[in-house]
C-alpha cells in the first residue's frame, strides 16, 4: 500500500487553546503551524472556527491559501459548525459561522467542513435531514464538502442514525467524520465502521485513549484534556488503521486534546504526532 497521507487536526497541534472557552485560537501563528507540520510529514491541517476567525484578523484568505500552499498542505480541514438544524438566537448564531465557514472554504480550497452537535439538541430526523441536505447544497456552491461527526454527545450518537442522515439526505459532498474515540466510547465494532456505504466515508480521525473512563471522570473532560497520540493509550488502533485502510483511502486525521500536552512547544507537537501516528500504518 502506498504511504498514508495525515492531517494534523486542529486541536493536536494547536497548543494552548482552551476547548468551550472564549481562547479558542491558537497561540501559534499559521505558518509557524504549517511549516512545522510540513516537516513532520503532514500534507492537512486543520482549522477550528474560533482560530480561522482569529486568523483572518493577521491574513487575507488569498495570504492564507498562499502559505498552506508554500508549505505543502493539500489537505484542509475547516471546524465545527453546530446548531445549523436548531432555531432562534442559537440558529442565528450558527448561520454567522456557518458564512465564515463557506466562505473561507471557497477561498483557501479546504477539503471539508465537519459539522455536528454538543448538546444532544432535540430535532426530528426529518428536519436533520432536510437541514443537512440543505447545508452540504451550500457548500457544493463554495467548492467543498460537509462531514458530520457522531459522538455521545450529540443528537446522533448511533452508526444506524448516521448512516441514515447521509443516505437519506443523499448528497455528493455530504458525508460521515469516523472518529476513532467516539467509536471506542460508543461500543461500534471496527467492521461496522467499515460497513459505511463508502460513498459517505469521507474522513476519518485517529487517536488514543483510555477503554474505561477513570472513576470520577466525566467523558466531556475525558476527551477535552486526555486523548492521546496513536499507541500511547488502550485503543487497538492498528486494528482499527487495517480494518477501515480497506475501504478508506485518506487522508486520515490525528486529533488527540491533550491538557499535558498544551504546554508543548510546536516542534515537539507535529513531530509526536506524526511519528506516533504513521507506526500505526503497516507496510
Amino acid at each position: 500500500m502506498s504511504a498514508p497521507e495525515l492531517l494534523a487536526s486542529y486541536w493536536t497541534i494547536c497548543g494552548a487553546a482552551e476547548p468551550h472557552t472564549e481562547r479558542e485560537y491558537s497561540p501559534f501563528g499559521l505558518r509557524d503551524r504549517a511549516a512545522s507540520a510540513s516537516r513532520a510529514g503532514f500534507t492537512g491541517l486543520g482549522i477550528w472556527h474560533a482560530d480561522l476567525a482569529h486568523l483572518r484578523g493577521k491574513h487575507s484568505l488569498p495570504e492564507m491559501r498562499q502559505i498552506l500552499a508554500d508549505h505543502g498542505i493539500r489537505h484542509l480541514e475547516l471546524e465545527f459548525l453546530i446548531d445549523w438544524f436548531v432555531d432562534g438566537d442559537r440558529r442565528k448564531a450558527s448561520d454567522i459561522t456557518r458564512r465564515m465557514l463557506l466562505e473561507s472554504a471557497a477561498a483557501l480550497g479546504a477539503r471539508h467542513i465537519k459539522v455536528g452537535d454538543f448538546f444532544k439538541s432535540p430535532a426530528p430526523m426529518s428536519k436533520l435531514i432536510d437541514e443537512f441536505a440543505k447545508l452540504c447544497g451550500e457548500a457544493r456552491e463554495h467548492g467543498t464538502r460537509i462531514v458530520f461527526e457522531f459522538m455521545p454527545f450529540s443528537r446522533i450518537e448511533t452508526l444506524p442514525e448516521m448512516i441514515e442522515l447521509a443516505t437519506s439526505a443523499a448528497q455528493p459532498n455530504g458525508g460521515i467524520c469516523v472518529d476513532l474515540w467516539h467509536v471506542v466510547k460508543l461500543g461500534i465494532p471496527f467492521e461496522a465502521v467499515a460497513a459505511i456505504p463508502k460513498p459517505y466515508l469521507m474522513s476519518i480521525e485517529l487517536n488514543d485513549g483510555y477503554l474505561e473512563s477513570p472513576p470520577g471522570m466525566d467523558l466531556v473532560t475525558e476527551t477535552t484534556c486526555h486523548r492521546a497520540f496513536c499507541g500511547e493509550g488502550e485503543f487497538d488502533v492498528r486494528g482499527f488503521v487495517d480494518t477501515l485502510r480497506r475501504v478508506y483511502p485518506g487522508p486520515w486525521g490525528i486529533e488527540a486534546l491533550n491538557k499535558a500536552q498544551r504546554a508543548w512547544p510546536l516542534e515537539e507537537l507535529t513531530t509526536r504526532a506524526y511519528a506516533t501516528t504513521r507506526a500505526m500504518f503497516r507496510e
